[in-house]
């Protein structure tokens, strides 16, 4: 290759009058374009034939892993769990339950627990059942079929008890109903 710069090449009669020069590309660019070449085909080689990985490895590694982790946790876990939570009334647990309502449940049951996008629960109408169990049921696995999502893989099970322990208060609070009557066989688990 000639190194000859500003060499016409005489094509103007083909092209309205332009000039065309033929001036090679700096050889530092010429080898800069050569080795990305050579290292493509070398780190090609490298990841897929000796070091022997892929992406499709990559993620059978990662799922069995996590099958792997899976299978050491004990079954129980969440049962365990959900047993050691006990459901109490106590202001604590109703002090603790009104943060979690305030955070997870006003947007549907209203600040007041009076109801909006979800049902009130200061009246004597429940949809799901008036007993703390079936409160605690009903936080537990949502009502999907009206839009209330399970909040039991959400919110621990102690979590779950002391909204619980809130809805029961307020809604003995709004509608005299004694909390000892809505707590039922609740109260000893």
């Amino acid at each position: 290759m000639s190194k000859e710069t500003n060499q016409v090449l005489g094509h103007s009669d083909e092209s309205d009058g332009i000039e065309e020069y033929d001036n090679p590309l700096p050889d530092w660019w010429v080898g800069l374009f050569w080795l990305t070449i050579v290292w493509a085909v070398g780190y090609g080689l490298w990841y897929h034939v000796i070091a022997d990985r892929s992406q499709v490895k990559g993620l059978a590694a990662e799922l069995a892993a996590a099958e792997a982790t899976l299978a050491a946790r004990p079954a129980d876990t969440e049962a365990a769990a959900a047993a050691s939570a006990v459901f109490a009334v106590t202001p604590e647990s109703v002090g603790a339950g009104e943060t979690v309502f305030a955070q997870n449940c006003v947007a549907c049951h209203g600040a007041a627990l009076q109801g909006g996008i979800g049902p009130s629960f200061v009246d004597a109408e429940w949809l799901h059942g008036g007993q703390a169990a079936d409160i605690i049921r009903t936080i537990t696995e949502g009502v999907p079929a009206k839009g209330m999502i399970a909040w039991g893989p959400i919110l621990s099970p102690e979590q779950i008890n002391q909204v619980a322990a809130y809805v029961v208060s307020k809604h003995s609070e709004a509608t005299g109903r004694p909390v000892e009557e809505i707590v039922g066989s609740a109260g000893a688990s």
